[in-house]
């Protein structure tokens, strides 16, 4: 992954004959994850509590046509779970991700657009911790935060966003909504037969056009 994300970015950028303007700046705001599992095989899938927490984006942004362009980002991303239901109640943990979602940019509008995003996105697990270890046991979504636990580090799933965009001159200003689902999961043991994440996020990205 260390040697995969700069590759990227040359890959995006060597474009440059495809390329009307090139735009770079961050992005800031919350996500809501929830999760949900199966213990086995069949079973009716479980919800869990999941919870709020703040997420952070280094955007590149490049306009191929008028209407339509793409973007890379290198995201820093917490989700996870809190089981709250009367069969788990008190496990909890937290993941810490670098996010890279390549995203695909449709916009309607001049200087107030409304814009689409859709594209998908891999990520690498920074750390892991249990922020409540209370129940254990074969009918309970299974905690992560423990040397033993061995998590999966690699995540990888799909990224859907819409907002408004306003341009003054070289800057933009963006708000925008998203929902991820993740198609990859943490457990490495087979100690349950699937869980899965997806998280909401509320952003505001401020980007500065750098290349014409």
């Amino acid at each position: 992954m260390k040697i995969g994300w700069p590759l990227l970015v040359i890959i995006f950028l060597a474009s440059s004959d495809l390329l009307a303007q090139t735009s770079v700046g961050i992005r800031g705001g919350f996500t809501e994850s929830s999760a949900s599992y199966r213990v086995t095989l069949g079973s009716f899938p479980r919800s869990v509590t999941g919870f709020t927490a703040p997420t952070y984006s280094l955007v590149i942004e490049q306009f191929f046509e008028k209407n339509a362009g793409a973007q890379v980002e290198f995201q820093f991303l917490t989700t996870g779970y809190a089981a709250t239901d009367t069969i788990n109640t008190g496990n909890e943990t937290q993941f810490d991700y670098i996010k890279i979602p390549i995203l695909s940019n449709f916009y309607l509008g001049n200087s107030g657009r409304f814009h689409i995003k859709l594209g998908p996105h891999v990520g690498y697990l920074l750390d892991v911790r249990d922020v409540n270890r209370v129940v254990e046991g074969e009918l309970v979504i299974p905690t992560y935060g423990q040397p033993a636990d061995e998590p999966r580090k690699l995540m990888y799933g799909l990224t859907a966003g819409v907002g408004i965009s306003k341009l003054f001159g070289k800057h933009t200003l963006q708000g925008e909504v998203r929902y991820s689902y993740e198609f990859g999961r943490p457990e490495s043991q087979e100690r349950i037969f699937d869980i899965n994440f997806t998280q909401l996020e509320f952003s505001l990205a401020y980007l500065f056009r750098v290349l014409e």
